[in-house]
């Protein structure tokens, strides 16, 4: 009989990765070579004093504390130490090489935690990180560790094994630190150039799950927009406002040459699943569709006035009461047409695309 695997069921059902990073700026990484527990803090071999330290500080101040290691060998000496901001704008990183664990426990992460340094030494490369944590889930040994070997032949000095980052059925996942991107179904074949396109500047669109500083209904509107417009750079765009109203989303980013940009979308259930390997019973995940994309062609002292407009546009079903604020003819997706200005009356086409189909 053949095990479930939660990678491949997730895959046999077509779901989409977008929209699924874990919601968190603070990281704090702990390198601690060997093997990890099922959770891989409370269960590791670390002093009982500094795991009830770190578990603290991490239930206290929101911090994900990570544990790290380098794949197939050990640090010359020390313990590396990572604390990370993952702010969208202006994220960063500082790190510090401790003699032993028990120098952790004069980490207070209150700092951290408000996006403040810890006073470690900065550390301007990114870190890319390897979910291998197979006590936690199959499928991020099985699929994970190949990736860490690859990455750790191409970059191995950029390059590390982690601890379970979240969205196992999407194995391997691999974290970029300090901007938080997530990104799923990684393959040795596509790692390096995953990591090569980060250190020029760019997103993988076709593997990245969401930037973690964002709450997921606004990570999938930042893949939307990206995907319909072609703006793949890391800093290309910024969120403005993002605003709710049950199932609807408005959301207004602005890119790197002044243009802003409005995208509408719903949220949804998927059908329950087992979303990991040991799951004991079935969930229902979260997906997003998209209603439009929009740009902005009035004065920019009217924003404020059109972002309350936004939600009130969108809670009568298909009529867009804020149409004088995001004008139809610089529609780019959703409503009369496909993105890149494309027009079809291919309604299942769109849907496959953009998760919406073009109104008539």
């Amino acid at each position: 009989m053949t095990r479930f695997r939660c990678a491949v069921a997730s895959l046999d059902r077509d779901e989409r990765v977008v929209g699924t990073a874990s919601t968190v700026r603070a990281f704090l990484l702990v390198e601690f070579p060997g093997g990890w527990g099922r959770d891989a803090l409370t269960d590791s071999r670390l002093p009982d004093d500094v795991r009830t330290h770190l578990g603290r500080e991490a239930r206290s101040t929101g911090t994900k504390i990570l544990l790290i290691r380098r794949h197939g060998r050990r640090s010359a000496s020390g313990l590396r130490v990572f604390a990370a901001y993952a702010d969208p704008v202006r994220p960063w990183m500082e790190t510090t090489v401790v003699d032993g664990s028990r120098d952790l426990l004069d980490l207070s992460l209150d700092s951290l935690a408000r996006g403040e340094s810890l006073g470690l030494t900065p550390h301007d490369e990114p870190v890319f990180l390897t979910c291998a944590h197979g006590r936690h889930d199959t499928c991020c040994a099985e699929r994970g560790r190949p990736v860490a070997a690859a990455l750790s032949l191409s970059h191995p000095e950029l390059s590390w094994e982690v601890s379970h980052i979240g969205g196992d059925r999407f194995a391997a996942n691999v974290l970029i630190l300090p901007d938080g991107l997530y990104y799923g179904r990684v393959t040795p074949g596509s790692a390096t150039a995953l990591v090569e396109n980060h250190l020029s500047g760019h997103l993988n669109l076709d593997l990245l799950r969401g930037r973690s500083g964002y709450p997921f209904a606004v990570q999938a509107a930042e893949w939307f927009l990206r995907d319909s417009t072609g703006l793949t750079g890391t800093r290309a765009l910024r969120l403005v406002s993002s605003q709710s109203l049950g199932d609807r989303w408005s959301i207004h980013f602005r890119d790197n040459i002044g243009r802003d940009w409005r995208v509408r979308l719903s949220v949804g259930r998927r059908p329950d699943e087992l979303l990991t390997c040991a799951a004991a019973r079935r969930n229902a995940a979260p997906a997003y569709e998209l209603i439009d994309i929009t740009r902005w062609l009035r004065p920019l002292n009217d924003l404020r006035r059109c972002d309350d407009a936004a939600v009130a546009g969108i809670t009568a079903s298909g009529v867009d009461r804020d149409s004088d604020c995001w004008t139809r003819p610089e529609q780019i997706a959703g409503g009369s047409g496909c993105a890149n200005g494309a027009q079809t009356d291919d309604g299942e086409a769109c849907r496959r695309s953009y998760g919406t189909t073009p109104s008539q």
